[in-house]
């Protein structure tokens, strides 16, 4: 790891499911970094579209999305989206399958990648979404891809829906999934993809815990540090 005074920025990326926003939030308390969920923040401009009734390429809706304000505070774990805790709301199904429409409009992406570039100016971050290893923070210190097969990626979404009491089933999480697969490797603007120097990291058999364990490893043990 680098030493005191220096600063090191850590960027992951994947698919929904992937475990991404489990590991990076783990690796930032082990390391003492800043998390930032890059997906929330889209999650939260989607909220507000869906609060106010307009659609993902409204022209009002890229005007709220410039004047609107969006925070972190305990570490990445709450998300305030002008001042208001919107942590829940923005898990919802009805976020979930929006936010892909939302989150490939250009002028919306520009807002949201300068919001996470002012927040990781200064380093120390651990920063995970689906374009931070190639758009937001191409020049990150670490770079890493996690992914699992989308079997596996569903029963851990359908997993998390049944601690919010959602009722969903498992071949209709699964095909939500595939289509926001499809939606956030063929958009235009910032697709999903892995870098050509990210380590790539299959999680479908692994425990979140090795996953942090492998990571951490590999920052302390390279040359880089």
């Amino acid at each position: 790891m680098k030493t005191t005074g220096s600063q090191v920025t850590i960027a992951m990326d994947g698919p929904a499911g992937s475990g991404k926003s489990t590991v990076a939030r783990r690796i930032a308390e082990k390391l003492g970094l800043l998390y930032l969920d890059s997906g929330a923040m889209y999650r939260a401009v989607t909220l507000l579209a869906i609060q106010e009734g307009l659609e993902a390429n409204s022209p009002k809706l890229i005007d709220r999305v410039k004047a609107c304000h969006i925070a972190f505070t305990d570490n990445g774990k709450t998300i305030l989206l002008n001042a208001e805790n919107v942590s829940v709301q923005i898990r919802t199904p009805a976020v979930n399958r929006r936010v892909a429409d939302v989150a490939k409009i250009p002028e919306i992406r520009r807002e949201i990648v300068e919001h996470q570039q002012r927040i990781g100016a200064e380093g120390n971050i651990v920063a995970e979404g689906r374009d931070l290893t190639t758009i937001v923070f191409p020049n990150a210190d670490f770079k890493f891809y996690l992914d699992a097969s989308v079997t596996e990626r569903a029963k851990r979404r359908l997993a998390e829906l049944k601690t919010q009491n959602v009722d969903a089933t498992l071949a209709a999480v699964e095909a939500e999934i595939r289509a926001r697969d499809e939606k956030d490797t063929t958009r235009e603007h910032s697709p999903l993809r892995t870098a050509d120097d990210a380590i790539v990291i299959d999680t479908t058999c692994k425990t979140v815990e090795e996953v942090v364990d492998f990571i951490v490893e590999h920052i302390y043990g390279s040359e880089a540090c």
